[in-house]
């Protein structure tokens, strides 16, 4: 199979491509870049690989929650790219592919996600490592405080992502001993969310055609006075 995979919804900018298991990804850490980045990066992996966009069988993307500008820019890439080529797609969460990364970097086996959501609040998923080695969220994701966010059982977990940089002291308070390290410099990759949709896909997970492809914000009112 071969899947072309892209994320935009935090500071970081990447896109990845997986064929047959294989993944090679372009990265950077590039806030307020991204609608300039993420075309190039996908048609520089292609180009690497002799393929185009036609030949592939699925596509990819961070389908949210994280920055309300960098989830509109990757849907309206994906669905661009899906229009085009006639091509499925399988969004996933970023909050999980954070999480995947966690697995992937550190061998993390539990992991509490948190992207800063601004005003106060985070975004927040609790994963843990399934079959295959492939992360599964343990509950729905979660828009609130620090404070008021709702904190699994168990110990060992790890942390990772900005929303440990903005309220960690908080969340590891909170925490205490469950809490086993956390990854502040940690962002969703692009190569993670092709681990994460292709593992979907031999599931049996159906992709999506491309007017059927959403963001996913957690919060109603992105705008506030």
């Amino acid at each position: 199979m071969k899947l072309l995979a892209i994320d935009t919804a935090t500071e970081a900018c990447s896109a990845a491509l997986w064929i047959d298991g294989e993944v090679t990804e372009r990265f950077d850490i590039a806030p307020r870049q991204h609608a300039s980045l993420i075309l190039p990066m996908a048609r520089q992996l292609l180009a690497e690989a002799e393929l185009t966009v036609p030949q592939l069988d699925l596509l990819a993307f961070g389908r949210g929650p994280g920055s309300f500008t960098g989830v509109r820019i990757a849907v309206s890439v994906i669905q661009g790219i899906a229009f085009a080529a006639d091509l499925p797609v399988l969004p996933v969460s970023t909050l999980t592919a954070l999480a995947q990364g966690t697995l992937r970097a550190r061998g993390a086996v539990r992991v509490l996600s948190a992207i800063d959501a601004r005003m106060g609040e985070l975004y927040w998923s609790s994963c843990v490592s399934g079959p295959g080695g492939v992360m599964r969220p343990t509950g729905e994701e979660q828009l609130a405080a620090p404070s008021a966010i709702l904190l699994p059982e168990g110990s060992g977990w790890h942390g990772a992502g900005s929303g440990w940089c903005s309220h960690g002291e908080i969340l590891r308070q909170r925490l205490a001993e469950r809490l086993q390290i956390s990854h502040l410099d940690s962002y969703p990759h692009a190569l993670d969310i092709a681990t994460l949709a292709a593992q979907d896909f031999s599931a049996g997970f159906e992709p999506l055609p491309a007017e059927q492809v959403l963001p996913v914000y957690l919060r109603n009112n992105v705008v506030r006075r």
